[in-house]
Parts: structure tokens; C-alpha cells; sequence
């Protein structure tokens, strides 16, 4: 029924993208359903459950590398980026013990933060490129001055870094008063206490926090240096 109303919805409102939502949800289904079987087996391992983040690591990577459309050579830098901000918080949340280092917690933990820091990568690339499109003449004029290119570069993109954290950082600061996140919910269907709930989201969102941060300040660094270099401007960029 809820795929009815976005299709419809999408009708109505001549979004064309009716397949779309068929698609997607179809997808997510399936998806879901192979996950969960995997998963099962890979809580009771904590090889296979490394196994399991490695893999959650790798599809982020893939995915962050499409959206900013990078060459393919050039996607294990979009990955540095990404890991840059996964891996130190993931371990300083397994390794203080926080969160026990095994399946149940590795896997649910590592998904929440490379899937951040993937949305971070993604919005970074796509932002900072979309700058550099519509002010390639602001990063001209700093080569004309003597700036050095990845210095011109960063002038011009280094806005875009701040407009893809702004989701994340207002999911923090409304969080309780406007929306209720899934591992606070989920701490609570689970038999948690709300404070056990609360203290559980705290630590995701402000994980999530500090790995965007990181991958956002990497991946610019990245771009600037012309290490990532979205197709569309290849031979225009870095000069």
C-alpha cells in the first residue's frame, strides 16, 4: 500500500518517476532478505563479521565513486576518503568497549558509520564539483595570481564541504525533537530503557558526526589536488 501512494503520489504530482519506486522497493526486498540471511550466519563469526563490514566498505565505496562519477583508476582514493573517517571511529567505539566487539555489535555499527561516511564522500564530491563547474573562472583567476592549482581549487570548493555536512549536523541538533533515529528505536524495541536508548543514539550521532567530518576534509583535499576528478572535467581540470 505504501508503494501505491509514492507511485501515485508521483503521478499526481508529474514527478515521473513512478518505475522508480517500484524498483526501489522491489530492490530494497530482495536486498533485505539475502542481507538478513548473511547476517545471520556472520553474527556468529567475528571473521565473517568483518568479512560482512569489509563488503559494507566496498559497495560504499562503489557507490560514492558513481555519484561523483571518477574514473574508475581513481576510486580507491574516493575509498581512502571514505575509510579515513569509518576506521578511526569504528575503532574507538569497539576498542573502548562501548560497543562489545562482536558480530552483533561490529556489524550494525560499522553499517551506521561507513554508510555516513559514504553519504559524506558522495555529497562532498558532487558539491565541490558543481562549484568548480560554475566558478572555473574564480579558480582561473587564482592561477592567474600565483596561487598554486590545488590552492585555487580549494578557495573555490571548500563551501561545498560545509553544505555536505549541514544534513548530518541538523540530524543532531533536532534529534528528539523532531525525529527519534533508528538505533534509539531500536535499543527500545529491543527491551532498552530509554536512557540506555538515548545514550546508544548519543554515540551514533556524534560517531557519524566525526567520521563525515573526517571524510569530507579528506575527499576535498582529494579534489583540490586533483587526485579526483570527475569525468565530465577531465583535461579541463586540475591545470
Amino acid at each position: 500500500m505504501l508503494v501505491a501512494v509514492a507511485v501515485t503520489a508521483s503521478r499526481l504530482g508529474r514527478l515521473g518517476v513512478e518505475r522508480n519506486h517500484v524498483t526501489a522497493a522491489s530492490r530494497a526486498v530482495v536486498q533485505l532478505a539475502a542481507v538478513s540471511l548473511v547476517i545471520t550466519a556472520a553474527l556468529g563469526s567475528i571473521g565473517w563479521s568483518l568479512a560482512f563490514a569489509l563488503l559494507m566498505f566496498s559497495v560504499a565505496t562503489w557507490t560514492s565513486s558513481g555519484r561523483i562519477d571518477v574514473p574508475r583508476a581513481q576510486v580507491p582514493m574516493v575509498g581512502a576518503a571514505v575509510a579515513a573517517g569509518a576506521v578511526p571511529v569504528l575503532a574507538l567505539i569497539l576498542g573502548s568497549g562501548v560497543v562489545p566487539f562482536n558480530g552483533a555489535g561490529l556489524v550494525p555499527t560499522a553499517g551506521i558509520v561507513i554508510g555516513g561516511a559514504m553519504t559524506a564522500a558522495t555529497l562532498t564530491g558532487r558539491r565541490a564539483y558543481d562549484e568548480l563547474q560554475t566558478s572555473f573562472g574564480t579558480y582561473e583567476a587564482g592561477l592567474a595570481i600565483g596561487l598554486p592549482s590545488p590552492e585555487a581549487a580549494f578557495e573555490v570548493i571548500q563551501p561545498s564541504g560545509r553544505e555536505a555536512l549541514t544534513p548530518g549536523l541538523d540530524q543532531t541538533r533536532t534529534v528528539g525533537l523532531v525525529t527519534l533515529p533508528g538505533a534509539f528505536v531500536g535499543v527500545l524495541l529491543g527491551g532498552g530503557t530509554p536512557l540506555e536508548a538515548g545514550a546508544a543514539q548519543i554515540m551514533v550521532l556524534i560517531g557519524l558526526m566525526a567520521a563525515q567530518a573526517i571524510t569530507t576534509a579528506v575527499l576535498l583535499r582529494l579534489v583540490a589536488h586533483g587526485r579526483v576528478v570527475r569525468r565530465s572535467m577531465a583535461g579541463r581540470y586540475p591545470r
